[in-house]
C-alpha cells in the first residue's frame, strides 16, 4: 500500500507470524501430538512477540514484564539467537516468556564459535539456559560471564585436542566443573560485598556443540534433550531433592528434604543443585553433572529449556513438536528454530505452566554464517 509506514509493515508481519504459529499449534493438535485448548491458545499467543537478529558476538537475552503490566499477568519476548558474518555456527533460535510470574528471572546466552579445538580446526558453539530464583541477579551473572570462564578453562587444557577420547571427556568434566565453581565463588563474593542475604540463585544447563561431540553441563532442573533419529535422548538429569542419590547426598551433608508444596531443601528450594544460594550450602551444591556425547549423522536438534517447559511437557512431546515445526520451514539464520521455540513456549503456556519459560532450539544439520548462508 502506498505510503504505508514501517511501523504498519512491522505490525502486519508480526500479526502474520502469530497466525502461522497458531495454525502450527492447531495442526499439531489435530495430529494428537499435544493437548491444547483453543481459548488458551489465543491468550498465550497474544502475550508473545517475535524478533530476530544476526551477530557473530555472544548474544544474551533477559526479558522482563512490560511497564504496563497486563491484568492476565502474562508477558514475554522471543529472540532469535543466530550468528552470521565470518563465523559459521549452528542455526538456532530462542523463546522466553515471563508467564504467570510477576518477575522474569530466566536468562539465556549464546556464543557462536566460542571455543576452538586448539591443534584441530574444530570450533564449538555455546548455548546456555539459566533459571533464576530469589531474583535474577545470579542468572544474569551466569549469562554474562559463565561462557567466558568456560572458554578460559578449556584454553588451559588445549592439550585435549590430540588426546584419546576418554581423556577428552575427562577434560570437559574438569573444565565445566571448575567453571561452575568459579562462577559460584564470584557470585558468593559479590553477595558478601553487598551484604546480601545469599538467597539468590540460578540453575544452569549449558551445551557446547562441536562437529564431533556434544558436551552438556547441568546444575539444577533445567534440561537438555537431543533428538536423534526421531528419538528423544535426555543429555542431563534433573537435580530434584527427592531424586534418591540427591536425597542421600543432602542428608549426608546434614540437610533435610521437606515435602512443602513439593519436595524442597529445608522446605525452601525445589532444586538440589544451583549456582548461588549461599545460605543453603553445603546441602545445595554447584557441582554440575557432565555428559559427553559423540555426534552421529542421525542427530537432528537440541532443545534446552527451563523447568517452565519440562514441568508440563515430556521430552518426547517437545522433540515431536520441534521436529514438525522445523520440517515445515526452509528458512535459514534461525527463523525456523525460533518459530519452533515459540511454539514450545506457547504450548507450555496453554498447558498451564506457572513459571518463567525459556527455550533454545539448536539445529544440528543446518549451519549459518559467512554472510548468512544456511547449509
Amino acid at each position: 500500500m502506498a505510503g504505508e509506514t514501517e511501523r504498519e509493515k512491522f505490525k502486519k508481519a508480526k500479526s502474520a507470524r502469530r497466525r502461522r504459529r497458531r495454525l502450527e499449534i492447531l495442526r499439531l493438535r489435530s495430529d494428537d501430538l499435544v493437548e491444547v485448548e483453543s481459548d488458551d491458545l489465543s491468550t498465550s499467543s497474544s502475550s508473545l512477540s517475535l524478533s530476530s537478529s544476526s551477530s557473530s558476538m555472544a548474544t544474551l537475552s533477559s526479558q522482563s514484564p512490560p511497564s504496563d503490566f497486563e491484568t492476565d499477568n502474562l508477558a514475554g519476548a522471543i529472540g532469535a539467537l543466530t550468528a552470521g558474518g565470518d563465523v559459521p555456527c549452528l542455526s538456532h533460535g530462542s523463546a522466553s516468556v515471563c508467564g504467570r510470574r510477576r518477575e522474569m528471572e530466566d536468562t539465556v546466552a549464546v556464543s557462536p564459535g566460542l571455543i576452538s579445538g586448539g591443534a584441530s580446526s574444530e570450533t564449538h558453539d555455546f548455548f546456555g539456559v539459566y533459571d533464576g530464583h530469589g531474583g535474577d541477579a545470579v542468572a544474569k551473572a551466569c549469562a554474562e560471564g559463565l561462557h567466558l570462564v568456560l572458554a578460559a578453562e578449556v584454553e588451559r587444557r588445549l592439550r585435549w585436542a590430540a588426546e584419546p577420547p576418554e581423556a577428552v571427556e575427562e577434560m570437559w568434566r574438569e573444565a565445566i566443573g571448575e567453571c561452575f565453581a568459579k562462577v559460584d565463588e564470584e557470585v558468593v563474593m559479590k553477595e558478601s560485598r553487598a551484604e546480601a542475604e545469599g538467597t539468590v540463585g540460578s540453575t544452569a544447563v549449558v551445551a557446547v556443540v562441536g562437529t564431533r561431540r556434544i558436551v552438556v553441563g547441568n546444575c539444577g532442573d533445567s534440561r537438555a534433550v537431543l533428538s536423534r533419529g526421531g528419538v528423544a535422548f535426555p543429555l542431563s538429569r534433573d537435580h530434584k531433592p527427592n531424586r534418591p542419590d540427591e536425597l542421600k547426598r543432602v542428608e549426608a551433608a546434614g540437610g533435610r528434604v521437606i515435602n512443602w508444596d513439593g519436595y524442597r531443601i529445608l522446605g525452601v528450594l525445589a532444586t538440589s543443585r544451583s549456582i548461588g544460594d549461599h545460605y543453603l550450602k553445603p546441602y545445595v551444591t554447584c557441582e554440575p553433572e557432565v555428559t559427553v556425547t559423540d555426534r552421529t549423522i542421525h542427530d537432528e536438534f537440541l532443545v534446552l529449556a527451563s523447568d517452565g517447559l519440562w514441568d508440563v511437557m515430556s521430552n518426547e512431546d517437545a522433540c515431536a513438536v520441534t521436529k514438525r515445526c522445523l520440517a515445515r520451514h526452509t528458512a535459514i539464520n534461525g527463523a525456523a528454530s525460533t518459530e519452533a521455540a515459540a511454539v514450545l513456549v506457547e504450548l507450555a503456556m496453554s498447558r498451564g505452566s506457572k513459571d518463567n519459560i525459556s527455550v533454545i532450539v539448536v539445529e544440528l544439520k543446518r549451519i549459518c554464517g559467512g554472510g548468512g548462508e544456511g547449509h
